[in-house]
This record gives structure tokens, C-alpha cells and sequence, in this order.
């Protein structure tokens, strides 16, 4: 055997173990680098193998360098993208809740205030266009709340209802005709007498301006009387047309004094029905509340107009009595006119006590003027202060501030009839919004 392969093979074996050392020394350079103490970077050990970082054997070390050696050669990802923040653009608020909150809540009550101005206007149209029905009715109503209790006692005492409400309704239509007759007859009978004793007071109360301490000189009271001389010839035309439209107001006046009749008629024999096919008429969930308030309002127009009535008549008696011991002239008509103008609260008692009072003044001079004056003002006061709280009493107890504008009114809108009707209008209403907020109440609890 030749010795030239053995040499071969020595040299081979000396390769193979320094090349064994380079491997361990670079690998313990990489180790020392890396700060791992087991073994290099490449997971070689001492002995030139690669092993587990746990300490495993070979072959696990050899898979977990190839795969290490495969994300080696994965490339590596680029600069991860910096997120740019978006930019935040502020919601604009609510133009509702912008808006002050005193501002809103006096938005939300004008607009109700124009709502509930627009439909009265609107009814004040209607009322006027339709002024005489609206005011026969009315006053079929107050003649009806005078009546009505007469029907009932009449009812319950056995006669039928059509025969109590005919009886009952010629009786008080005969009544109001007996007195309307006796004041036209009286005032009739007395215009002459009454003209020579005004003419007569007139000369008595020029004689008293000249002696007064006015220091009135006769030719100042010739120029009044002269200016009121040609005021009533420029103004001839206008008295004449007012006489022609006088004769339009009482055809007006029959016609109403008609309606009123019929309505009373009705009223007093049907009333009930009338009403519970008024009810008809409400919406269905507002019918119980005022279902209710109906008969209160009833109570309140009954007992107003009878406590009027009642009041006139003491009002009509005792200021009658006094102007007719005052010797003046014409006391009962003017008695009369008190207990018509009594029917107006405050401002007829004002009217009717100044119509004496001038009567008395150009008829009978300045002390039985001003004696009239004392007997009107003792009766009004004993009226305002004792006859209405105890007659009419709290129910339909009326400000008298809402008295005088109620009052105004009426008049405004319907002349005297809109002034009569105007405040047991007013006290009507209370009582309906008072029974009906108490309903509310009662619902609520």
C-alpha cells in the first residue's frame, strides 16, 4: 500500500480541525458581540454546532438557523406611515338654543297673544255683522234667567210645562210693554209743562250767573245762547237726516224686540234640549268639563239678573220718592229711567242721577239741584256698599275696574244694548273659567 493517500489524509484531518477552530473563535467573537453567553450570533456552540437558545439539541438549532437565515433574507419592511390627524371642524349649534330664553319665551307668547288676537278680532267682525241677532238673543237670555224660575214653580205646582211657559211669558212681556207705555204717556202728558219750567229755569239760572261771583256779564251768556242758535240752524241738515234714521232704529227695534220674544219662548220651554244639543257641539273630551260649567254659568246669569233687578227696583223707589217730595217735575219717569239705566253697573246710575239732577237744576234751581245730587249719591252709595254684596253676593261679584272697561266696551262695539250685555257677559265667563280650571284640578289629582 502506497503511503502517499495516509499523508493525503493527515493533511485533510489538520484542515478540517483548524477550520473547526476559526469557526469556534469567530463564533465566540459574535457571542461576546451579541452579549449572549451561550453561544454566537449564528446559535453555534463551542464545539462548531448550532444549538437551541434553550439549550436544545443539533438538529433543532440547524431548523431554527434556517428559518432565522430566511428572515434574513426576507426583505426588511419600509418606514411605517406617521398618521396624519385629522382636522376637527366645529358642529354649528341649534339656531333654538342660540337664542336667549327670554327671547323664546317671549316669541312662544306673542305669537299665541297675535293667535288669540286675530280670533277675537275676527269674532268682533262676526258680532258686529250680525249686531241685532247677537243682541236679541242676549237679551233673550236676561229675560229668560228673570223667568225661568217662574216655569219651574209653576212646573212643580202641576200646571204643563207649554202652559207655564206661555203664562209665564205673556206676564213679563205684558209687564216690560205696561212700563214702557207709562213712561211715553207720562212724558207725553208732562212735555209741555216741562218745556215753561226749563224755559223758566233757564231765566233763573241766567239771573244766577249774572249775580254770581263768576262775574258772567250778560253779554257773554247772549253770545252762548247765540252761538248755540246758529249751531242748530248749520246743523238743520243733520238733525233731519237723524230724524229719517230714527225711523230705521225703531223698525231695527221691532224686529229685535221680536227675536227677543221667539228666543224667549224657545228658551223657557226647550232650554235643556237646547243645551244638551249645544254639548253636541264640543269636542268629545272637553264635553264633561263643560257639562259642568254650564249650570254654574246658569246659577251666575240667573242670580245676576234677578240681584239687578232687585237693586233697580230699590234704586227707582227711593230716588223717585225724593225728587217727587223735591217738588220735581216729572218724578216718575225719571224714577223710570233710574231703574232702566240701573241695568248698566256704575255708569248708568251715573247717567240717570245726572239726568235728575239737571231736570231738577233747570226746573226748580240750584238748591233743589243740589239736593237731588245728595238724595242720588246717599241711594248709589247704600247700593254700592250694602244692597249688591248682600243680593247679587260673591259669585258674580265683578272688579270694578273690569266693570267700567267691560262696560266701554259693550258700548263701543253694540251702543246701549252691547253696554247692558257686557258685564253678565264678564261675570259669566268667570264663573265658566273658574269651573273649569277647578275640573282640571279634580283631573290632575
Amino acid at each position: 500500500m502506497s503511503r502517499v493517500p495516509g499523508w493525503l489524509g493527515r493533511l485533510g484531518a489538520g484542515l478540517s480541525g483548524w477550520g473547526e477552530r476559526l469557526e469556534r473563535r469567530r463564533a465566540q467573537i459574535e457571542s461576546e458581540e451579541g452579549g449572549d453567553g451561550d453561544g454566537d450570533g449564528d446559535g453555534r456552540n463551542a464545539g462548531g454546532a448550532r444549538k437551541a437558545p434553550d439549550g436544545g439539541s443539533p438538529e433543532e438549532a440547524s431548523d431554527r438557523s434556517a428559518q432565522e437565515s430566511s428572515q434574513a433574507s426576507t426583505p426588511a419592511p419600509g418606514p411605517v406611515p406617521v398618521p396624519v390627524p385629522a382636522v376637527v371642524v366645529p358642529s354649528r349649534p341649534d339656531p333654538a338654543s342660540a337664542v336667549p330664553w327670554g327671547m323664546r319665551v317671549a316669541a312662544e307668547a306673542g305669537w299665541r297673544l297675535l293667535v288669540l288676537a286675530g280670533t277675537v278680532w275676527v269674532l268682533m267682525r262676526i258680532i258686529s255683522s250680525v249686531q241685532l241677532l247677537v243682541l236679541s238673543f242676549t237679551t233673550a237670555l236676561l229675560v229668560t234667567a228673570l223667568l225661568q224660575p217662574t216655569v219651574a214653580r209653576l212646573t212643580r205646582y202641576g200646571v204643563p210645562r207649554g202652559l207655564a211657559t206661555s203664562l209665564t211669558a205673556i206676564l213679563g212681556f205684558v209687564v216690560m210693554g205696561l212700563i214702557g207705555w207709562f213712561v211715553t204717556w207720562q212724558v207725553m202728558e208732562n212735555i209741555d209743562d216741562l218745556s215753561d219750567q226749563i224755559q223758566d229755569g233757564i231765566d233763573e239760572l241766567r239771573n244766577w250767573l249774572l249775580d254770581s261771583p263768576f262775574h258772567v256779564t250778560e253779554k257773554q251768556i247772549n253770545d252762548i245762547a247765540q252761538n248755540l242758535r246758529e249751531a242748530v240752524g248749520e246743523n238743520t241738515d243733520t238733525i233731519t237726516s237723524a230724524g229719517l234714521e230714527g225711523v230705521t232704529v225703531i223698525v231695527e227695534a221691532l224686529t229685535g224686540i221680536l227675536l227677543t220674544m221667539f228666543s224667549t219662548l224657545f228658551l223657557l220651554y226647550d232650554g235643556k234640549r237646547i243645551w244638551q244639543w249645544t254639548l253636541k257641539l264640543v269636542p268629545e273630551a272637553a264635553r264633561p268639563g263643560v257639562a259642568a260649567a254650564g249650570p254654574r254659568a246658569w246659577q251666575t246669569l240667573t242670580a245676576y239678573v234677578r240681584g239687578t233687578v232687585i237693586v233697580a227696583l230699590i234704586d227707582a223707589i227711593f230716588i223717585g220718592l225724593g225728587i217727587y217730595f223735591l217738588d220735581v217735575p216729572m218724578a216718575v219717569p225719571l224714577a223710570v229711567f233710574i231703574f232702566l239705566f240701573a241695568f248698566i253697573p256704575l255708569v248708568g246710575a251715573v247717567v240717570s242721577g245726572a239726568l235728575a239732577v239737571v231736570v231738577a237744576l233747570v226746573t226748580q234751581g240750584v238748591f233743589t239741584a243740589v239736593m237731588t245730587l245728595a238724595v242720588v249719591l246717599a241711594v248709589q252709595q247704600i247700593e254700592g256698599h250694602v244692597l249688591q254684596p248682600f243680593i247679587l253676593g260673591r259669585a258674580v261679584r265683578v272688579h270694578p275696574l273690569a266693570v267700567v272697561l267691560s262696560v266701554a266696551a259693550g258700548g263701543m262695539i253694540a251702543g246701549i244694548g252691547g253696554a247692558v250685555v257686557a258685564v253678565p257677559l264678564v261675570a259669566v265667563t268667570n264663573t265658566v273659567v273658574g269651573s273649569l280650571r277647578a275640573y282640571a284640578r279634580e283631573g290632575a289629582g
